[in-house]
């Protein structure tokens, strides 16, 4: 039997409204207490860990998804929109967290509920964690459970967000399968300075010394590179594209270097699976509008090839500043981890089961450009894998901005396929 803990904490202790409301769910639909953890570092962060138990012949299957969400303004969406309140509209849900990670999150819900109400014994344990704070906060939910309570997830595999379908005006095209992914470092960049009036202006500036800094890096580039989970992605790419892009795509499969800078110069999204990419995304400078900033600095968030190491990045970014005036630090310590191996059971079932619902599309090994919860699980000794059924159109992907959506066919769908996936993974006979 699973032990069950709960957090101490120093006044009022309750967890989020979405782990008490998916917690009441469970017990609902008859699962024990004993086997429904509710717990996380402070109030309002709490994750919600659930087992489903098998006849125990393998080891257990995680079924992964993140409950927070990206802070959304209400005045930066359409009118018609509120960010935190579901609407169905023309086909397609809408609010924050429909796409990252609510719907999955709510297919894990449904699929640990409709194996136990139909009686299926699996032959592993299934265990379902929502957790907190995985987009950017510093209670991150994997992270504290990995350290405080890891034999409630730990695991033969995971299943988790970062992979997802891809369709071309309304064609689904390739189901890509997330087993590696870049890693996230915040780097921060200052230029201090001991001030003065601005009356008399002087050219040893920190706002001008972090704005050189900055142009010198928005003109550096990273090395291009392709590793075996790109290279292998965009020869499966190239069946499924057209016109001149098909040769480069191809070529970039076999290595060559210049069908990779071809690709990287015309196209974004291809060009940050390619390598290394760096980029300003907050400024701070000045304390008064009629004195000479003492201090300026700016954040600059850099997603990083698994292979490139923190060290790696940071000097180079020294080495493109090229100022004395200018510190550049990295804002925290962090390590890069390798991407899982391609199990060949779990490329099996879901080619079956992508063959049978979506006849056609095919299946693509990836790394995501983003960052998800299964960078620390590969870390603590859990592949995971990022692999969903929802499908989007390319380029329209609303995930942390304005109008986030997710197609209602598509939801159901991938419910479909993620229950037949869990099946089969854990002895379902299909």
């Amino acid at each position: 039997m699973q032990r069950r803990s709960r957090v101490k904490v120093i006044g009022v202790a309750m967890p989020s409204p979405v782990a008490q409301a998916m917690a009441a769910r469970f017990r609902a639909a008859g699962f024990p207490e004993s086997d429904i953890f509710l717990g996380g570092p402070v109030p309002g962060k709490w994750n919600l860990v659930v087992r489903y138990h098998g006849t125990g012949a393998h080891k257990p299957l995680l079924l992964l998804a993140h409950t927070d969400v990206v802070e959304a303004k209400r005045e930066d969406w359409s009118p018609e929109f509120d960010p935190f309140k579901f609407t169905e509209k023309d086909g397609y849900f809408y609010g924050r967290g429909t796409a990252d990670d609510k719907a999955q999150a709510a297919i894990w819900v449904a699929t640990l509920i409709r194996f136990k109400r139909e009686g299926f014994k699996p032959d592993r344990d299934l265990i379902v964690a929502l957790t907190a704070d995985e987009e950017g906060g510093s209670y991150n939910g994997v992270r504290w459970l990995l350290d405080n309570h890891k034999d409630l997830i730990d695991a033969d595999f995971a299943l988790n967000e970062g992979g997802g379908g891809e369709m071309v005006n309304g064609k689904k095209i390739s189901l890509n399968v997330q087993v590696a992914e870049k890693y996230v470092m915040n780097i921060r960049l200052e230029a201090r300075n001991k001030g003065g009036h601005s009356s008399v202006p002087l050219p040893d500036n920190a706002i001008y010394h972090l704005a050189e800094a900055l142009t010198r890096i928005s003109h550096f580039e990273f090395p291009l590179k392709a590793n075996e989970v790109t290279r292998t992605y965009f020869a499966q790419l190239a069946k499924t594209e057209t016109g001149p892009v098909v040769e480069s795509l191809r070529q970039i499969g076999e290595g060559s270097e210049a069908a990779m800078k071809r690709v990287a110069a015309e196209y974004p999204r291809w060009n940050s699976m390619l390598r290394t990419t760096c980029v300003a995304t907050m400024l701070e400078g000045g304390h008064a509008s009629n004195a000479l900033p003492q201090l300026a600095a700016a954040t600059v968030n850099c997603r990083v090839m698994p292979d490139d190491s923190p060290e790696f990045v940071l000097n180079s970014l020294k080495t493109a500043v090229a100022d004395d005036k200018v510190a550049v630090k990295s804002a925290r310590s962090t390590t890069a981890v390798p991407g899982s191996p391609l199990r060949p059971d779990l490329m099996k079932a879901i080619t079956r089961i992508t063959d049978s619902i979506w006849p056609g599309v095919i299946v693509v090994p990836s790394m995501s450009t983003g960052a998800t919860d299964g960078k620390a699980l590969r870390g603590a000794g859990i592949e995971t894998y990022g692999v969903s059924g929802l499908f989007g159109e390319r380029g329209d992907s609303r995930a942390h901005g304005q109008d986030e959506r997710m197609m209602a066919s598509s939801f159901y769908q991938s419910q479909a396929f993620l229950y037949d996936l869990v099946g089969t993974l854990s002895g379902k006979v299909q």
